[in-house]
């Protein structure tokens, strides 16, 4: 694969895409959580998705081995291995592609269509958790505050949604440690969702995709 798409873009957004081997290698220092269903991985410069295409298929193969023989497990567990994947990334095309790959590995996955709930469902989740905007500045393209939906999967088919805000989680990513300012407060305001959403099935969630066209994954 060619690492530039052209010497402009590295010129003016300093855009190198990392190589497949590297990104393996990469990954191979954290083995054990790129293995695990609901652990998350955020690239805040993701261009088109060479790290969260292969953390996706890690965890598929993982949710295959574990779940293979129940599909009603399978295809559950395959979605929140993918409402776990996180992005930002500034240009509009490469967010457009990352969405695309990602969708396009875990379709092919459970083998569905376009109609299928879990791949409406999937396309939805995917315009939440990779966002087009500037990690930097914590903004979106449109000015706004950067928001991610954290997932999770209740059982039974259900998912609850939670949304931060982005700049908090990266607060927060130093309230425990023990030199930071924060080491001796307790559970602040600032950590909390700004919006909880009641759970939801596939089904409801491919309706939120629906009703709201805006979000379709381009």
């Amino acid at each position: 694969m060619s690492l530039v798409k052209s010497k402009q873009r590295v010129a003016d957004h300093g855009e190198v895409f990392t190589p497949p081997w590297m990104v393996e290698a990469m990954l191979d220092l954290v083995k054990s959580e790129t293995e695990r269903f609901d652990s998350r991985f955020l690239e805040p410069a993701c261009g088109s998705g060479n790290f969260l295409v292969q953390i996706l298929q890690r965890k598929l193969a993982a949710v295959d081995l574990k779940y293979g023989g129940s599909d009603f497990e399978k295809r559950h567990y395959a979605l929140l291995s993918l409402m776990c994947a996180y992005g930002i990334e500034l240009l509009a095309d490469n967010i457009a592609e990352c969405r695309g790959n990602l969708l396009e590995i875990f379709a092919a996955y459970l083998n569905l269509t376009d109609a299928d709930d879990f791949y409406r469902s999937a396309a939805y989740v995917l315009t939440q958790n990779l966002v087009h905007g500037d990690a930097l500045t914590m903004l979106t393209l449109d000015g706004k505050a950067i928001t991610f939906a954290e997932w999770g999967y209740l059982g039974k088919g259900k998912f609850q949604r939670r949304d931060f805000r982005f700049d908090s989680l990266t607060q927060m990513s130093a309230f425990g440690e023990a030199d930071s300012l924060f080491s001796d407060l307790g559970k602040h305001e600032i950590f909390t969702p700004i919006k909880t959403y009641p759970p939801m099935t596939v089904k409801e969630l491919a309706s939120a995709a629906d009703n709201d066209p805006a979000k379709a994954v381009s």
